[in-house]
């Protein structure tokens, strides 16, 4: 049997962060994958560079850009390590990085250098690596320390961290292992669902719009109610099966099944204004005046919907022309579910941070550790999750003990 002070399960962002920081800590680390790669979700993120933090999170409010039964669960380790502290590591390794908007850092070459950054940390940690390798079992013992059966042997360790990530992305090898390694302790799960996800609609309902395929646009995009109203303001995508782009991925997290999403298809534009004016002056079809204000494509598709918009725009009634503005401008419309966790790029739920420390991520069985995706913290799409990675593995990392107690 070999002994290390701490196992790391899971080599994914969260996992080989805290490695590295508990090996600098002087900690005999080994960390175990059954993936052959290591941070799959890094290299395939932000079209393969990475948009590994984000300038604008506010450690003092961090309910504003993360999702939680307790938003104020993360508040703790996102204060304790910020986006700056990340960045000057990205600087110390020397990896060149650009901000596109909304505070969303990039890597300028390529997501594995920030790959290579976490694997030479680790080595200057002298931490070990098991890849792949299966974990089948794991144990408490009776002097407090774990055993863990693995596919290469048995593992004594004082402490473990779980950083097995969420159900996301099945096919670079998510799993539920570190849900039913929380069950396995009497640890309490918030549902997992997924998160930052393209959304459905029925196909009868959605065949007026499967031309649109590929159409992208700025909007504006809203569900809920009252105190429970979400809004953003982000670029949509069409697709043929319903909707994507930053502003659905953005708003799913919030969505609720059978309740309605809102869309204002032209939210820098006063439609109704534009249309009358147009109408004073235009012989045009509707269509054609429509698309000098949105897509054309959009144009056409939505004025095929009504044959009071099949006309020149100086025949049309004022009833027709503002019912044709509202409903650009309030288009509501209830998905039939969402692309599931194949292409969700996060896990919304998770274990329950009332069993866990904040300040340490130790959960209520003493010396088991979970971080990261697999814990119930979900930010917003632009960074935001990997931030939680890196502060709650920084935050875990500091705190494991460095001898028996």
């Amino acid at each position: 049997m070999q002994v290390f002070d701490v196992v790391v399960i899971g080599a994914g962002a969260a996992g080989l962060f805290c490695a590295g920081i508990a090996g600098l800590r002087g900690l005999k680390v080994l960390v175990i994958d059954h993936s052959e790669k290591v941070a799959e979700k890094i290299r395939i993120s932000g079209g393969g560079r990475a948009n590994f933090t984000n300038r604008d999170i506010d450690p003092h409010a961090p309910h504003k850009h993360f999702l939680s039964e307790n938003p104020n669960f993360c508040r703790s380790a996102l204060s304790r390590y910020t986006p700056a502290d990340f960045i000057a590591l990205v600087q110390r390794h020397g990896i060149a990085f650009h901000e596109k908007h909304k505070g969303q850092l990039f890597c300028d070459r390529s997501a594995d250098d920030l790959i290579q950054m976490l694997l030479a940390e680790c080595d200057a940690g002298g931490v070990q690596r098991w890849q792949p390798c299966g974990v089948k079992a794991v144990r408490h013992r009776g002097d407090g320390s774990y055993e863990l059966d693995t596919d290469r042997g048995l593992v004594a360790s004082r402490s473990v961290v779980v950083a097995t990530g969420g159900l996301s992305i099945p096919k670079i090898g998510a799993t539920d292992f570190g849900y039913r390694l929380a069950k396995q302790f009497g640890l309490r799960l918030v549902e997992p669902r997924p998160g930052l996800v393209p959304l459905t609609f029925d196909v009868e309902a959605w065949t007026p719009y499967v031309e649109l395929a590929g159409l992208s646009l700025p909007v504006h995009i809203e569900t809920g109610t009252k105190k429970q109203r979400m809004a953003f303001h982000e670029d949509l995508l069409f697709t043929h099966r319903g909707l994507s782009g930053p502003a659905v991925l953005q708003i799913s997290s919030y969505w609720q099944p059978g309740s309605p999403i809102r869309l204002n298809l032209a939210p820098e534009m006063n439609l109704p204004e534009a249309l009358a004016l147009a109408k004073t002056r235009s012989r045009k079809l509707i269509a054609n005046e429509l698309a000098t204000l949105v897509p054309s494509r959009l144009a056409d598709a939505w004025t095929q919907q009504d044959p009071d918009w099949q006309r020149p725009i100086g025949e049309a009634s004022d009833k027709a022309l503002t019912r044709l503005a509202e409903r650009l401008a309030r288009w509501e419309l209830t998905p039939s579910g969402s692309e599931g966790y194949r292409k969700a790029e996060v896990t919304l739920g998770g274990v329950d941070t009332r069993d866990l420390s904040s300040q340490t991520l130790e959960s209520r069985q003493p010396g088991l550790y979970f971080i990261g995706e697999v814990v119930d913290v979900t930010g917003w799409l632009g960074g935001y999750n990997f931030q939680w990675a890196w502060a709650s593995a920084h935050a875990c990392g500091q705190a494991l003990p460095l001898t028996a107690a």
